[in-house]
């Protein structure tokens, strides 16, 4: 139940940056860039996997976790990404499947579901003042590509969830940046608020959002607190 889910640490260290993350019932799931980490709702380690550099965001659907992965170029004009969404088995982490999905020219960044279609957004360019996302069946067939009239993020969108009967997307710079907009992609707000690093809704209409540091030889760590819609701040931590 929601209730359980509360403001926790991940109890490791990795290589590399957290990317995402996204929940079950009774688990949180990490992406450390390289490292695939599933945790209990306390931040233990259950069970980790090495996965390709660049691992994104991720999000869990059936039983199953969803990450956007690109293996090219981020941010290129010129479309040199290698986009795709890398399918693993969310009790064991084992891989299931890899879908190719080029469409998503500057990067597959992250990814979210809804009424079991699948939306990824990535990368961005400089010079272009609104978002992509493109959306995919459940079979990772290309259906349609979304224009967010949000002005330019550096680097485009990082994160991304449906909650609440909206989505909410993380983005780069500084200062940090919460793109809020209707089903249909339509804008709703532009915040000062970080998410870039996680965020996932939550039963009871919270929403978890994710945050991390990297200090050299110590490695890279992460955290999740909840937080709230707030009509002024886009979201508000609870406790703030």
């Amino acid at each position: 139940m929601a209730e359980e889910f509360h403001d926790t640490a991940c109890d490791a260290s990795y290589r590399h940056h957290l990317q995402g993350i996204c929940v079950d019932k009774k688990a949180i799931y990490w992406s450390f860039t390289t490292t695939l980490v599933k945790t209990d709702l306390n931040g233990k380690v259950q069970l980790t996997i090495p996965v390709a550099n660049h691992h994104g965001d991720l999000c869990f659907h059936n039983g199953k976790l969803y990450v956007a992965v690109n293996l090219g170029k981020f941010n290129d004009p010129d479309g040199h990404a290698d986009s795709w969404v890398y399918v693993y088995d969310a009790a064991t982490l084992r891989e299931l499947a890899r879908h190719e999905i080029q469409q998503v020219c500057y990067g597959a960044g992250g990814i979210g579901v809804r009424d079991d279609r699948f939306f990824v957004v990535g990368g961005l360019p400089d010079g272009i003042d609104e978002n992509y996302v493109y959306e995919y069946d459940d079979q990772f067939n290309f259906i349609k590509r979304h224009v967010i009239k949000s002005g330019h993020t550096h680097l485009g969108i990082q994160t991304a969830t449906f909650a609440n009967n909206r989505w909410w997307f993380g983005c780069y710079g500084e200062p940090k940046i919460l793109i809020v907009t209707d089903p249909e992609f339509r804008m709703l707000g532009r915040y000062e608020f970080d998410c870039s690093l996680g965020i996932v809704g939550l039963p009871d209409g919270r929403l978890l959002v994710a945050d991390g540091r990297c200090q050299g030889e110590a490695g890279c760590t992460g955290w999740v607190r909840l937080a709230v819609a707030d009509e002024k701040l886009g979201l508000r931590l609870c406790g703030n």
